[in-house]
């Protein structure tokens, strides 16, 4: 499939435990001693007490002895966290993981690109000045502005001129550099791509107790109408959705001293924790249907529910002199009633409202939301970890943010009377949704008006003066004795999956019917049940356990339920809320007794109102197991039978005397039981494992009971392994509610062999396999979290927090300074004989190893020993003294032979090693797939096993040789793992890439614990492993680099890669090749240094980790073809590690930094050879250019680098190194260093780029000063070899002169003056450097449009004053020359001012820049310069012909200097060659005497002032000339080119110029009539206001078939800006009379003209395109009639024709061009008709003869002129001038064209109506003969007058004879006569 090179496998590693041994003692550098090695303390494994939220931890009651289960709970949830950290880790990796904000602690850096100018509000001017003026003169030197007056400089750069050598100059530029600078470069760099940085392993949070999303409601107000009794509160909250009560009661009472009076017979005491009157509610599954429900009770008085309420539902306590007396009486009759019955409550009234709705529209006003409550806004899965708080975010529909809402005021208005037969659960539900869907109460709900006032805010901390659910005090306490707060239990809507932590153990009680039907007695009425939870059948045996309610006691022995009057089988809402005994007997249960009360006192009655109904009891255990679910209980009547508690009332053996059962022993009594418990499991095989696993701890009787079976001692392996293999079939939540415990019992069964039975059993294989299927169950579950690798959240938790090694709580708790915690004491009075069998099992498990049967069996003296050791009494005495048994093993390390001494006691990881080896099936399968579970199981034992035991023994002998063949198959297996879904499972590459990952933390933390050796040899087959697999090879490096990353990110990677030997000092290495090798090559000084680049064997095998990242980097920048991907990941792994490394506390020192960098030089060697395969995208450039800089010594001052100039440059900082080696190695072009110019040119060039980024404003102050080091050092070289870089440098640098930013412009004005400044000096190029100064300014001026003027001024005031203060060059003439440079630069840029007024308005910036190109006569190259930024202008509006003008120009004035300075024949004789393109370009004719010579230095220097220059100028012009569709121009072009190529034999050039002109021939035939070319206008300004171009006239042209209107508004728009209202469109053409006009006004006159030729030149101008090019008159008619209306008949119609003579000839380099000439003549009537009908015959001719003819173009001229009703028709123009012959004689002539004329235009027409005929769809037949007949009735028309001649035209010439006359009379009668 693929051959992997062979430089890829990896190399047999250095001994490195070896090496460093060797090396330390040597010890031949300080440094290496200090940092060779990794620190002593690395690993600590400590002990962290739990946070506890409450002031103590929540345990059982004092003094009972708990059963085993119990105690290893409260254990679980009391003992502190064992973790394993590592005291570096943070040092390198975590610090760059974690830099979100050090870009915060830098500079602020300012860009340019961010800072804008402030704006200087200029408005438009009116266009005046003497701008426009034509001809205006004006020298270079005139200025509009003076310099020295108006302005003063910018602040100089100090010491711009001190330095006397340059070496002093370099070190000031360096340390400025220096300074400010930030240390760690690297980590600046954005990290890289998440998905890459997978060596960050997210620490799992911190087991919790779960709680879901909490709210605070305080009980502000409960108020009715009248106030007459005492009322008490219950809240709750209920889920409609899920038809589920969510959370316990909340008891509450807001009543007055008075009223609480009347209940002080019945209150024996009130305690503080009653008082509450706010209650925090969790909400784990927030949904819209949640409603909290208040329900109100009164004390029990007589009567109905209704009669009760009525007086609140009638009476006013405002109406108070009306009802003083009643409500008095009222009160009387209730303190009565409180006397009498106050222990006793009834139903009264229940109010209700969507908590949800109240959160969400809270949520709604919120001005912003709490940045923390948004940062996790992932909707998470149901059932999810303990989610932190600030990703809390519910899975509501409506989004409603629990923790962001703002507090919240809720009132309610109205309550709900109860209905004495509707109190159930069920019966509110279906209240709850009938107000959800009807959005109001129902009308037959009975309401009773009143208010509740209740708070509700979000719960952040917690408040002070909390309790929780079991009223402990929660942290924080309150000072003083504030109301607490409490916490109310949440019994969420849903399984929620987060494992126990705290001890809770509660009851919940819900009595719900009772079924009196068939009991005929009338003493059941008013029905209460007393309810006690009994230790025993005595009545002294009642235990204060209930929850008491408020304002009362905190405990209480026995409650009441609420009454419903005169009701026989009434519901009930009561819960009663207990705490269970932690140690449960058969004897415990809970009594019912019912009564009924009578509610009036009869005369006789005296003593009590209760009459006793009957009892019901219900034992609380069964079989051992806590009776929870629904019951329905019979009632025994009169007593109680004798030991009745030992059964279940439906159960009760017979008795005698038989009991009296209500309707004979049927269930009656409905009650449903529901614990809250953290030590019942509540599932039966949790509970039938740990029953069974605390029976092989002993002090147990056989048969074991075990629900309904028993279990004999042999069947107890049996079962055992049976309730281990049913283990992970159990539900999900119980299993995870006890995860971990399950675990630790588990594990413990993995490592203790058990003795049952006298037998040996070995049940570690059976525990593991369940340890996996658990494992499995955890991944596959969709209900539960994974991290970003995979790893299921509670068991990395587990890990992380929980798992410690099985039993090493006795060695933790007593190690030095270790305090038992006080806790575990208390549960350590075990009796005497569990305590002894648990010590034995103990000590044997030590003695004997289940999976090595070798050991032998404990032989007599040791029985003996361990029957001394048990009789000790306490457990903790135990474990003290075998304690000390180990200490003292492993503090003799004497008695370690080589580490491997075989021990008694079998180790965990070990066991686990070998179960993992063993394992076979589906079990194998699965441990392999979440290998990261049992690698980090593993890594977290052996870290507990070295800090107990071999602390101090050398790594070597840390563990056993079997351990270590273990490790080193489990790697090989899991990489042959990997590779096999890699090749097979192409779907499974998420799984692969997991599954690498966690083999990559294993033996990342292997490293820390293990012989580092060892573990590099794995590495090594890891990676020779996975190249053996056909895998693609892109994918086989993405695996290992991920695999590489990981183990890179080591906190001692620098140790482990033995950084601080470098090959050079030669190492003394076990691998003789090595030394030997080097120590030949030492004698090439250069060969060694070249050396260093490599990326050796020699280097692979020391280095070891860095080589192969390295050799992985090499080979992915080799992947040609796919390997785009691939080199980024590498890439971006190689720079990482050096981000790491340059944040890394451990490296700030230089000479740290030193050893750092050699270990990454061979990344030179690398990038130099794989410089032509990287894939220079943006992202990988950065990547691969910062590891370049990195790599040498100093991996500071490298500036960014464009890519063509980095690969030019890429070997130039090591070519002093070994030039001649490493140019050979290179494959780069030149070695740079040969010739100082190239490399002062390319310095340059690199700057240069530099200054076109968009770069930072401190950036660019050293930039600058860097160039001016260039200047000052290279200044001869530089002007004199890089002339056009200079000129690229002038126009940079005067480009930052113009930055509104201050610090840049005052940079670059000291580098433009540094550069005049040299250029003075050095051999006077100085002419040079200001042309192209002025050059630059001229483009730069010409082609931006963000250009700021202003502050070009300032930094031109700047460059003065360095001139006038440099003491120095005061004797020169540079002060002079440089004023007079800058005196021409401002000139410059007022026109440009002038420009930016005019930037609306076209025309008149044309005219603007025209006139500056103009007065540039005398400087060719600014002409030049302008003529192309005009150029430039006329391209970006689409003007291509005026555009290639400009070029043209341009061309023809290089032409003129070229014929004066080289005289070839091919050349053009200067721009009289050009007069076949356009007359126009005789303007650059340099004829006048003031012209500069060329040859004068730093004239006519510029790049066009050259042969190739001028073609290319031509070429552009050509081609501008084809886009505007004058292709015949295109073809005189060329005939200027064609003879330059010929000389130069350049056919290539003459081929595509032949193509070129193809073209264009090809364009003339097939477009030649279609072109459009320009429209024209005449355009007159009047009006003093316009300044100079009042009265002016010109000819605008505009792009073909532009109509008036668009012209017309264009104008008037940008016009009516300059001067609003006083603007005037003059919407005629006639001559304008000024003394008519306003002269506050501005007029325009704008008209439409026609190019005007006369008859000899339309000989010449034949084609559409002669008679559109070249156009200099132009005509405009205007109609006129003598009476002074524009328009009349056709008898008094005049016409005045115009004809305009411009300037110059269209097209020409600007759009609009001055009238010189006007000329005028008028046309009389007749002459007008003749005009018009020549014009008709034309166009009908035209028509009739196309080669396709137009039917339509020819049926709409044909309807014009045959048509019937043609209005002023032919018809009627005869019918004026023909009909009669005229008076005049003058006008004969012209009556005489005129018949002439129709008598063509009727022969056109006949053609016409025949060609039509021709011509016509069939349906047209009729509008054809239509045609005919309109035709020869208008033929028919004209005949008599187009017949009729004048008989004076047709005189006969005057004959001598002078008879003739009479002939002459008698023709001239017959024409009368013919006339008449």
């Amino acid at each position: 499939m693929h051959s992997v090179p062979q430089s890829y496998d990896a190399v047999e590693p250095l001994d490195l435990e070896e090496f460093l041994m060797s090396q330390l003692q040597s010890g031949d550098s300080a440094l290496m001693q200090e940092l060779g090695d990794f620190p002593d303390d690395d690993l600590e494994v400590e002990l962290v007490e739990k946070e506890c939220r409450t002031v103590r931890h929540s345990v059982p009651e004092e003094g009972v002895e708990l059963d085993s289960h119990v105690r290893d709970c409260v254990q679980s949830y009391t003992q502190p966290w064992l973790m394993v950290s590592r005291r570096c880790q943070g040092d390198s990796w975590s610090a760059y993981s974690e830099r979100a904000s050090l870009h915060k602690t830098l500079q602020k850096q300012t860009f340019e690109s961010d800072v804008q100018p402030e704006k200087l509000e200029t408005p438009v001017k009116s266009p005046s000045l003497a701008v426009l003026s034509d001809d205006s003169s004006r020298t270079l030197t005139s200025s509009d502005f003076d310099l020295r007056s108006g302005l003063t400089p910018d602040p100089r750069v100090e010491g711009l001129l001190h330095f006397s050598n340059h070496d002093d100059l370099d070190r000031f530029n360096q340390e400025a550099r220096q300074g400010n600078r930030h240390p760690e470069l690297f980590a600046l760099y954005p990290p890289a791509d998440e998905d890459d940085a997978v060596e960050i392993r997210p620490i799992p949070d911190c087991p919790k107790e779960h709680m879901g999303d909490r709210i605070i409601i305080r009980c502000q107000a409960i108020k009715f109408e009248i106030d007459i009794e005492p009322l008490f509160a219950t809240l709750a909250l209920y889920d409609l959705r899920e038809k589920k009560k969510i959370s316990e009661n909340f008891y509450c009472d807001l009543n007055s001293d008075q009223f609480k009076g009347f209940l002080k017979p019945h209150t024996p005491q009130t305690d503080h924790s009653t008082l509450s009157r706010a209650a925090i509610f969790s909400i784990t599954y927030p949904s819209p249907d949640i409603y909290l429900v208040i329900k109100i009770e009164k004390v029990l008085q007589q009567g109905e529910i209704s009669d009760c309420a009525e007086p609140y539902m009638v009476m006013k306590e405002t109406d108070s002199a009306k009802n003083k007396e009643k409500l008095e009486k009222l009160r009387n009759q209730s303190e009565m009633f409180c006397q009498r019955l106050g222990r006793y409550r009834m139903p009264f009234a229940w109010a209700t409202v969507n908590i949800m709705n109240v959160i969400s529209t809270a949520t709604l006003d919120r001005d912003t939301t709490d940045s923390d409550s948004l940062n996790g806004v992932s909707l998470e899965k149901r059932g999810q970890l303990p989610r932190r708080n600030s990703e809390r975010f519910g899975t509501m529909e409506d989004q409603c943010n629990m923790s962001a809402f703002k507090p919240a005021t809720i009132t309610i208005s109205t309550f709900c009377k109860q209905e004495g037969d509707r109190l159930s659960d069920e019966d509110l539900f279906k209240f709850l949704a009938d107000i959800k869907k009807f959005s109001s109460l129902q009308r037959r709900i009975k309401t009773i008006p009143g208010t509740i006032r209740l708070d509700v805010t979000p719960v952040h901390d917690n408040p002070v003066a909390c309790l929780s659910t079991e009223l402990i005090p929660v942290k924080p306490l309150a000072e003083k004795n504030v109301r607490p707060v409490k916490e109310v239990l949440e019994f969420p809507s849903s399984e929620v999956y987060v494992p126990h932590s705290t001890y809770r153990n509660l009851l919940y009680i819900y009595p719900q019917r009772l079924n009196f039907v068939n009991r005929l007695t009338s003493g059941g009425r008013n029905i209460t049940i007393k309810i006690q939870f009994m230790s025993g059948e005595d009545p002294s045996c009642v235990m204060p356990v209930i929850f008491g309610k408020s304002n009362g006691p905190e405990f209480v022995q026995e409650v009441y339920t609420p009454v419903t009057y005169h009701n026989k089988s009434p519901d009930f809402y009561e819960e009663v809320k207990m705490v269970l005994p932690a140690r449960l007997t058969e004897r415990h249960h809970l009594l019912f007794t019912f009564y009924h009360i009578s509610c009036q006192q009869k005369q006789n009655q005296t003593g009590a109102s209760e009459t006793l109904i009957g009892y019901s009891w219900l034992p609380i255990l069964s079989t051992d197991r806590l009776q929870t679910g629904q019951y329905c209980l019979p009632i025994a009547l009169d007593r109680l039978p004798v030991n009745y508690s030992l059964h279940s009332p439906e159960r009760i053996t017979p008795q005698v005397p038989p009991v009296k059962w209500m309707e004979s022993h049927k269930g009656v009594f409905n009650l449903e039981i529901q614990a809250v418990s953290s030590v019942h499991t509540q599932d039966n095989h949790l509970e039938r494992f740990f029953t069974l696993c605390h029976a092989l701890e002993g002090g147990v009787t056989f048969p074991l009971r075990v629900r309904e079976e028993k279990i004999p001692e042999n069947k107890l392996e049996h079962e055992l392994k049976l309730s281990i293999i049913s283990l992970s079939s159990s539900r999900l939540e119980p299993l995870v509610l006890y995860l971990h415990l399950v675990l630790d019992k588990l594990f413990t069964l993995i490592m203790q062999p058990m003795v049952i039975a006298g037998q040996t059993a070995n049940l570690a294989q059976i525990a593991f396999e369940s340890v996996v299927s658990i494992v499995n169950s955890l991944h596959n579950s969709q209900e539960l979290a994974r991290d970003q690798q995979g790893r299921n959240g509670l068991l990395a938790t587990y890990l992380y927090w929980v798992f410690r090694l099985p039993d090493s709580n006795e060695l933790l708790n007593t190690g030095p300074g270790g305090v038992v915690p006080s806790t575990e004491g208390r549960y350590s009075t075990m009796g005497r004989a569990s305590a002894t069998t648990v010590g034995t099992m103990l000590l044997q498990s030590r003695l004997r190893s289940s999976s090595n049967p070798d050991i032998p069996a404990p032989h007599s003296a040791e029985d003996t020993e361990v029957k001394n050791i048990l009789s000790a009494k306490v457990l903790l005495h135990i474990q003290g003294s075998r304690m000390s048994t180990y200490v003292d093993v492993s503090s003799h390390p004497q008695s370690s032979t080589g580490g491997t001494r075989p021990s008694n006691r079998k180790q965990f990881h070990e066991e686990l090693a070998l179960q993992i080896v063993v394992s076979t099936g589906v079990c194998r399968e699965n441990a392999y797939k979440y290998a990261w579970f049992f690698f980090e199981l593993l890594v977290k034992s052996m870290a507990q096993h070295v800090s107990l035991e071999k602390q101090d023994v050398p790594r070597r002998s840390r563990f056993s040789d079997r351990f270590k063949d273990d490790v080193t198959t489990i790697v090989s297996v899991v990489t042959a793992e990997i590779g096999t879904i890699l090749v097979k499972q192409q779907k499974e590459l998420e799984q692969a890439e997991k599954v690498n990952i966690s083999l990559a933390f294993f033996l990342y933390d292997l490293l820390s614990l293990m012989d580092r050796g060892f573990v590099f040899i794995l590495v090594k087959n890891y990676c020779n492993q996975m190249s053996t697999k056909t895998v693609s090879m892109p994918t086989l490096i993405s695996m290992r680099l991920e695999f590489l990353r990981i183990l890179c990110s080591h906190e001692h990677y620098l140790n482990l890669s033995l950084y601080f030997s470098s090959p050079a000092s030669a190492p003394v290495s076990p691998c003789p090749s090595i030394s030997s090798q080097s120590s030949s090559s030492c004698s090439f000084q250069e060969q060694r240094i070249l050396g260093l680049f490599e990326l050796s064997q020699e280097f692979k095998q020391q280095h070891y980790l860095a080589g192969l990242l390295l050799t992985e980097l090499s080979a992915a920048l080799d992947m040609e073809s796919e390997g785009g991907k691939v080199q980024k990941k590498a890439i971006n792994a190689t720079y990482s590690l050096l981000c790491a490394h340059d944040l890394d506390q451990r490296c700030t020192r230089p000479d740290v930094r030193a050893k750092v960098a050699t270990l990454y030089l061979p990344l030179v060697g690398i990038i130099i050879d794989s410089i032509n395969y990287l894939d220079f995208t943006v992202s990988e450039a950065r990547g691969g250019k910062s590891k370049t800089g990195g790599s040498d010594e100093d991996p500071d001052n490298i500036p960014p680098i464009n890519q063509s100039i980095a690969m030019a440059i890429a070997g130039n900082p090591f070519n002093t190194l070994a030039r001649n080696a490493l140019a050979s190695m290179a494959s780069v072009a030149v070695p740079l260093a040969d010739c100082k110019e190239s490399v002062v040119g390319g310095v340059l060039r690199v700057l240069l780029h530099c200054l076109t980024c968009n770069q930072s404003t401190t950036f660019l102050s050293h930039c600058f000063s860097t160039l001016r080091a260039l200047v000052v050092k290279f200044g001869d070289l530089l002007f004199e070899e890089e002339a056009e870089q200079c000129a690229d440098l002038c126009q940079k640098v005067l480009q930052h002169c113009s930055s509104p930013v201050d610090g840049n412009r005052s940079q670059a004005c000291a580098t433009l003056y540094l550069i005049m400044r040299y250029s003075f000096s050095s051999a006077n190029n100085f002419s040079r450097v200001k042309m192209q100064v002025t050059m630059s300014l001229a483009s730069l001026v010409g082609k931006s449009s963000d250009f700021h003027e202003e502050y070009l001024r300032r930094s031109l005031r700047t460059i003065l004053a360095y001139a006038e203060e440099d003491t120095e060059m005061q004797n020169t003439p540079l002060p002079s020359q440089v004023d007079e440079l800058l005196r021409n630069l401002n000139s410059i840029l007022s026109d440009t001012v002038k420009m930016r007024e005019f930037q609306e308005d076209p025309e008149m910036l044309m005219d603007l820049m025209y006139r500056i190109a103009k007065g540039y006569q005398t400087s060719p190259d600014l002409r030049l310069t302008w003529l192309q930024n005009m150029a430039e202008k006329h391209k970006n509006r689409k003007c291509f012909t005026e555009s290639a003008m400009c070029l043209v120009h341009a061309a023809a004035l290089v032409a003129e200097y070229l014929s004066m300075l080289e005289d070839h024949k091919y050349l053009p004789v200067g721009s009289v060659t050009f007069q076949n393109i356009s007359p126009n370009v005789l303007e650059e004719s340099a004829v006048s005497d003031d012209i500069l010579s060329p040859d004068e230095d730093g004239v006519c220097s510029g790049q066009y002032f050259t042969t190739s220059g001028l073609v290319g100028l031509l070429k552009q012009a050509a081609e501008l000339f084809s886009n505007g569709g004058l292709y015949e121009t295109v073809n005189e072009v060329y005939k200027i080119i064609m003879p330059v190529l010929e000389a130069h034999r350049d056919f290539r050039e003459l081929v595509s110029t032949h193509e070129k002109l193809q073209r264009a021939f090809d364009n003339i035939i097939q477009k030649g009539h279609k072109r459009m070319f320009g429209t024209y206008f005449r355009v007159g300004f009047y009006g003093a206001k316009f300044g100079d171009l009042d009265e002016q006239e010109f000819v605008y042209k505009e792009p073909g078939i532009t109509h008036l209107p668009e012209i017309s508004h264009r104008l008037e728009n940008f016009y009516s800006q300059c001067f609003g209202d006083a603007l005037e469109m003059i919407k005629d053409s006639k001559d304008i009379d000024r003394s008519k006009l306003d002269a506050n006004k501005a007029y325009i006159q704008i008209t439409y003209v026609e190019p005007f030729f006369d008859d000899y030149e339309m000989k010449d101008r034949l084609t559409n395109f002669e008679k559109n090019f070249n156009l200099r008159r132009f005509m405009y008619t205007t109609p006129f009639t003598k009476a002074g209306r524009p328009r009349g008949e056709l008898n008094e119609q005049y016409k005045r024709k115009t004809i305009l003579t411009t300037m110059h000839t269209f097209p020409y380099i600007k759009t609009r061009i001055n009238v010189i000439q006007k000329e005028e003549f008028d046309l009389t009537p007749i002459e007008v008709a003749i005009e018009d009908m020549q014009k008709k015959t034309r166009e009908l001719a035209v028509a009739t003869h196309r080669e396709q003819p137009d039917a339509k173009m020819l049926q709409m001229l044909l309807q014009g002129s045959v048509g019937a009703t043609v209005n002023q028709g032919p018809l009627e123009v005869a019918q004026v001038f023909l009909n009669e012959i005229p008076a005049d004689p003058k006008l004969f002539r012209h009556h005489n064209k005129l018949r002439l004329c129709f008598k063509e235009f009727i022969m056109r027409c006949g053609e016409a109506v025949e060609k039509n005929k021709h011509l016509i769809t069939l349906d047209q037949k009729e509008y054809q003969q239509e045609l005919k007949k309109n035709y020869n009735r208008l033929r028919e028309n004209l005949r008599p007058m187009l017949e009729r001649k004048i008989p004076e035209l047709y005189k006969p010439i005057k004959p001598r004879l002078g008879n003739r006359d009479s002939v002459k009379r008698l023709s001239f009668r017959r024409a009368l006569e013919e006339n008449s």
